[in-house]
């Protein structure tokens, strides 16, 4: 299993208690709450992911550790490894998370982020089919 200990660029943050996440995630705010730019520094235990869900705003992941999974609704899961960059445009349903045996790290960043629509999980059988 990787450990993201010696490669940390930004603090752990609060580990978030949402019924969002399949798994344990940490999240630390970079901007404030009220910020027309959300930008959080987001941990993902091995095997963790969120819920499919929809941001009203541009998002971009800049994938800063580890290896995960983006993947948006009716399309191919894509591998993301340090350095990757992923856009996502509004209105897209989509989910990311890390791969079954390694912490994944990303910068997430949100223009105009609105409320998150939240769906529902992605399946153990659906995320195990990725490995």
């Amino acid at each position: 299993m990787n450990d993201l200990s010696n490669s940390v660029i930004f603090p752990l943050g609060e580990r978030n208690e949402s019924n969002y996440f399949t798994g344990k995630v940490w999240v630390k705010r970079l901007t404030p709450v009220e910020s027309s730019c959300s930008i959080s520094n987001v941990t993902f235990e091995p095997g963790c992911r969120n819920n499919w869900h929809i941001h009203k705003g541009d998002q971009i992941l800049l994938v800063t550790g580890g290896r995960g999974y983006y993947q948006e609704q009716g399309k191919k899961t894509r591998e993301l490894n340090s350095g990757d960059v992923v856009r996502i445009s509004p209105g897209v349903k989509h989910w990311h998370g890390a791969s079954a045996d390694s912490w994944f790290v990303h910068i997430s960043i949100t223009l105009n982020p609105g409320p998150t629509e939240w769906l529902e999980p992605v399946t153990d059988q659906e995320y195990s089919n990725l490995n």
